[in-house]
């Protein structure tokens, strides 16, 4: 990797850094979302070099669907283990179960949507005052809008219209109760950042992310995989493909990539020649031409 690259990446890890270190100063009670895809991880494994050798001085939290990939969840879970970090998981199937969310229905059916009440829920439960995200302002337009310190309201609701400047990085965490701020560390990352940076320093990654065969079925020009609660049309059929993951979330929203990227360097060189959007397979997106900020602004990530 060239030494412009490094220097780049030095810089962006260094600012990820000061901004959690920033969240730890001025926040009671802060939490790291954590969902087991690669940018949580980058942002876990900083966060880990930011107060080395002490701990990590916040929990970890996952909003768990309950429709996720198996390997998902063996890698955080082993993750945990490794590190000693301790990992909150908050269950869509208890809103569910408690009449707090109603769950979809038919062949589109996703608990994609279900996660910001167990999110907002699980903040108040536990009082956070602060919840760390992986966001990245290349991934979609709404979260181009984010600043690095996003104030949230007593309803865990987002006003993109009315946010606080950061000159200087100088950062304004100050709120009335019951309000809480959304942090995003790596903001100012690109898709092709994290997979350096994740080459660069030997980051442990789910193999999802790595070329893999599966049972798919194609639906509307997007691959996706075979799962006990995905239900195919009449016209869809299972086919065995090579292929792996560019974003990780729940089944019934994450689309596969067709590939034969079997190690980093081959991730890194089919992201530079890819024309597709890193979320471009991702069937939550699709739902609007404002699906994502709509979303944002009733309190998901």
């Amino acid at each position: 990797m060239e030494k412009y690259n490094l220097n780049h990446l030095r810089e962006l890890e260094a600012e990820a850094m000061y901004v959690i270190r920033e969240v730890a100063a001025q926040f009671e009670k802060p939490v790291l979302l954590f969902s087991g895809g690669k940018d949580s991880i980058v942002m876990f494994y900083i966060a880990r070099k930011a107060f080395w050798p002490a701990k990590v001085p916040f929990p970890l939290m996952h909003i768990d669907t309950g429709h996720n990939f198996e390997e998902t969840i063996e890698y955080r879970d082993n993750l945990m283990k490794r590190t000693g970090a301790h990992c909150i998981a908050a269950m869509v199937q208890d809103s569910i179960d408690e009449g707090r969310v109603t769950e979809e229905k038919g062949v589109n059916a996703s608990r994609n949507m279900l996660q910001t009440t167990t999110l907002l829920d699980a903040i108040e439960k536990h009082k956070f005052d602060a919840a760390m995200g992986g966001g990245r302002r290349d991934e979609e337009k709404a979260r181009a809008k984010e600043r690095f310190f996003s104030h949230r309201d007593e309803f865990g609701q987002w006003d993109p219209k009315n946010q606080r400047p950061e000159l200087w990085n100088i950062f304004n965490g100050k709120k009335r109760i019951g309000e809480h701020f959304r942090v995003f560390p790596i903001s100012n990352w690109t898709e092709m950042d994290i997979w350096q940076y994740i080459y660069m320093e030997g980051i442990e990654i789910p193999n999802l992310y790595f070329t893999h065969k599966r049972e798919v079925f194609c639906r509307d020009g997007v691959w996706m995989a075979k799962a006990p609660y995905m239900q195919l049309k009449p016209n869809e059929k299972l086919e065995v493909k090579d292929v792996r993951c560019r974003t990780i979330g729940d089944i019934t929203c994450t689309g596969l990539t067709l590939s034969t990227a079997n190690t980093l360097e081959d991730i890194i060189n089919e992201v530079a020649a890819t024309r597709v959007t890193e979320r471009g397979g991702r069937a939550d997106d699709k739902r609007s031409e404002t699906a994502m900020e709509d979303r944002k602004k009733e309190g998901y990530f």
